[in-house]
């Protein structure tokens, strides 16, 4: 018995017909990680900028809560504002999905994004500063640094006491400063990654660092936050900047944990006065009741941006931006579509971009496979 109702192929479309190299239409419109594109609204990309260029400028800590119903952009907003940030040697960025269970997660999820090499790195780059102080070496970077210890130019025994009470000094928390000084250790740094991430490692383990502490609650959480924060400040950068996506999911905690959650977030926004930048996505109704029943939370945000819908105009240069990307220049026009069928596509989708994208990517490909060289409404009503 045979059934041919499946035609399953590795042959792709050509999109030629429409003067396009591809359909630039994702198929799974979810944000990537480095979006090329940035189809948002003017007064939300305003928003973003002034936060942003306020710590960049000033070095003075401001916070941000982009909100917006789903699908109208929260994620990609914050994930190209990311970008545009990210590659700066002057701050550091971190990415939180989602707030988990308690500022202790947000914590690591930070720490996560930052990775292994980038903490390390930045160990490496503190030493450095002890060694042109303690030794007759000049290391003018994290690699210069690690060359000199790998080759045993220099020794770690002659940095490590005074590293640990230097950065001891500049954190006030010795447990934190031998944690990051391990992570140039090749036989320790796994557990002072573990442990700088709030991930737990025994007490053994912890005994052979030194480390008398647990980071296992939002208070220490809030304290390693903070103290890293003071390191990169004291290395020279301007500030660190932190993305927390889908802060809606702090509905679903319990309320003691919530207000845990809520709170240990405002204590780190008070204990960092400068050199902090938290910029939240968070649903409108989620937010409207964070602000009606915690305060002291909302207050010191103090900004809020809220994603609308698109309009006509909007949507026309969405789709021209999005046209531009696979086409062999740039041109501002919307064909293969008609001005028709987009004002259908903003009625279906209501104004909700990832709608909108999805409902392009589709109809695109059918209009393809049936050598359609127009995609008119009345094609995009069949199609849909």
């Amino acid at each position: 018995m045979t059934n041919d109702s499946f035609t399953i192929t590795d042959q792709t479309r050509d999109y030629e017909l429409y003067d396009l190299n591809e359909n630039p239409f994702p198929y799974s419109p979810v944000p990537e990680d480095d979006p090329e594109l940035y189809c948002g609204q003017q007064h939300v990309a305003e928003a973003v900028s002034d936060t942003v260029s306020t710590l960049l400028g000033t070095g003075k800590s401001k916070h941000l809560v982009v909100t917006g119903k789903y699908g109208n952009g929260k994620s990609h907003t914050l994930k190209y504002a990311r970008s545009l940030v990210r590659d700066r040697d002057d701050v550091l960025v971190g990415y939180v999905a989602q707030p988990g269970e308690g500022f202790l997660d947000i914590y690591h999820e930070f720490m996560y994004d930052v990775g292994f090499d980038g903490v390390q790195e930045i160990a490496y780059e503190f030493l450095a500063t002890v060694a042109r102080t303690e030794t007759q070496a000049d290391p003018d970077d994290a690699e210069a640094m690690r060359e000199l210890i790998d080759s045993g130019e220099v020794l770690l025994s002659e940095l490590v006491p005074t590293a640990i009470q230097r950065l001891s000094d500049i954190t006030k928390f010795a447990d934190f400063a031998r944690a990051v000084v391990h992570m140039v250790y090749e036989d320790t740094n796994l557990y002072a990654w573990q442990w700088l991430t709030a991930e737990g490692i025994r007490y053994e383990q912890r005994k052979e660092m030194e480390i008398h502490t647990a980071l296992d609650d939002d208070t220490m959480g809030v304290r390693a936050f903070t103290s890293f924060k003071n390191l990169l400040r004291d290395l020279g950068y301007t500030g660190v900047f932190v993305f927390i996506d889908e802060f809606e999911a702090i509905a679903r905690l319990k309320n003691k944990t919530k207000q845990s959650t809520l709170n240990s977030i405002r204590h780190l926004m008070d204990q960092n006065g400068s050199g902090l930048s938290i910029l939240f996505a968070c649903a409108p109704e989620v937010w409207q009741d964070v602000m009606s029943e915690y305060h002291a939370f909302s207050e010191r945000i103090g900004n809020e941006v809220a994603l609308r819908p698109l309009t006509d105009e909007q949507i026309r240069e969405l789709i021209i931006s999005y046209l531009n990307t696979a086409r062999p220049r740039n041109r501002d026009s919307i064909e293969p579509f008609t001005e028709e069928s987009l004002t259908f596509v903003l009625q279906r989708s209501q104004g909700n971009i990832r709608q909108v994208l999805s409902l392009c990517s589709r109809v695109l490909d059918q209009a393809s496979s049936k050598d359609r060289t127009l995609i008119d409404e009345a094609f995009v009503q069949d199609a849909l």
